[in-house]
């Protein structure tokens, strides 16, 4: 019997049949719920409205199975005073299992476990790099009267000093 058969055959209600033939043959069922269990990684938005809206945060990073991207700009407006307070917290927190914190953007923060790092960008890459212009050369001799540079004439009276 084929393969395709015996997929026709389950399909169609006769399954424990089909069933012992595969095993017979070394096929091994799988079943939905071997592979729906929790998620090992979860990454949770988080709203941080005040000083005790951190709890769940807190929690949710010592359980060791989150990366919390948290979004403080409601406290931000509401209280600085606050605001460092609950960063102070998640700092001491996510030194304490060995994670990692840190700030994108205004409004942002990540918040992870030991198992993830998060990157952080040289300030050579947040700075674009300049251009290099050619130097020209420069004489130590006085410019001759001839060669002094006069500003242009903008109708403003110019003061010079000798």
């Amino acid at each position: 019997m084929g393969f395709l058969s015996k997929v026709k055959e389950a399909m169609s209600g006769d399954t424990s049949r089909v069933i012992n033939e595969a095993e017979e043959e070394g096929y091994v069922e799988l079943g939905a719920e071997q592979g729906m269990g929790e998620s090992k990684i979860t990454v949770r938005p988080f709203v941080l409205q005040d000083f005790e809206s951190i709890k769940p945060i807190l929690e949710s990073l010592r359980d060791g199975h989150t990366v919390a991207l948290i979004n403080i700009q409601a406290l931000k407006e509401k209280d600085l005073v606050e605001l460092k307070r609950a960063i102070n917290k998640l700092k001491k927190t996510c030194d304490a299992i060995e994670g990692d914190i840190a700030g994108f953007g205004d409004d942002w923060i990540a918040a992870v476990p030991s198992f993830a790092k998060i990157h952080r960008a040289k300030k050579e890459e947040l700075e674009p790099k300049k251009k290099v212009e050619e130097v020209t050369e420069y004489s130590s001799e006085e410019p001759m009267a001839s060669e002094e540079m006069v500003p242009e004439d903008d109708g403003e009276p110019k003061i010079e000093t000798y």
